[in-house]
């Protein structure tokens, strides 16, 4: 598998925020998300091939039992499903951050973190090769495979939100996966890789979660540590 990197750190993000964790970050994606903050695993994939066994044996080397596969996007990583079955015997729990444009078929995972990505998350021309602005934005929502995720897993649902002008789009989302979703599952998050960015949106979305039931969603690793690799 290609793997930008192996860490062990606190989960910054969503329900399981202040868990130890072991981050399997996968190499390779099937968006562009013009504020990712881990281009070198989607924009420009880095890293390098490792086994399956390699993986799992750099995962207990670390004091934690959670275990949480990222990216880029995990899901389009070569031999993901066996990997999670890997350390699902190994007795981990096993979180998957995917933005849910492939199907999980199975694969073994005790909360599945779906971050569907909305219309502020699409390069603008010129900024990548000219193919992806469009293809970014044909496969960014799917929401067939979102209700596969939901109909099969714990999950979450984790928007990454610059203003509350983004509602309008999440929530139409929200009915066109036309599942009981409750409002404490929908994640509302600021876009931002420092703390100044985040302190200067978490005000509007704060009261929109006040006013709509949804939970706001921290970016503790920011604020830990800054916007850095193996955090």
């Amino acid at each position: 598998m290609f793997i930008a990197e192996i860490f062990h750190s606190i989960q910054g993000e969503g329900e399981l925020t202040g868990v130890p964790s072991v981050f399997i970050r996968t190499s390779g994606c099937n968006l562009r998300c013009t504020w990712c903050d881990t281009k070198y695993a989607s924009w420009n994939p880095e890293g390098e091939d490792l086994p399956i066994e390699t993986i799992v044996g750099k995962v207990k080397e670390f004091p934690a039992q959670h275990c949480v596969l990222t990216g880029g996007e995990p899901m389009v990583a070569r031999d993901i499903a066996a990997l999670a079955t890997r350390l699902r015997e190994a007795g981990n729990h096993i979180t998957i951050e995917t933005a849910g444009t492939v199907a999980p078929n199975g694969i073994a995972c005790d909360l599945a973190s779906l971050s569907p990505k909305l219309a502020n998350s699409t390069p603008a021309a010129g900024t990548i090769s000219d193919a992806w602005p469009q293809r970014h934005e044909d496969t960014r929502l799917q929401p067939a495979v979102l209700r596969e995720w939901i109909d099969a897993y714990p999950f979450q649902l984790k928007f990454v939100l610059e203003s509350a002008a983004d509602l309008s789009e999440m929530e139409d989302l929200l009915n066109q996966i036309d599942r009981p979703l409750p409002p404490d599952k929908v994640l509302v998050m600021p876009q931002g890789t420092d703390v100044r960015t985040i302190r200067g949106r978490d005000e509007s979305l704060i009261d929109l979660c006040l006013r709509r039931g949804y939970r706001y969603c921290n970016r503790l690793q920011i604020e830990l540590f800054g916007n850095k690799r193996g955090t």
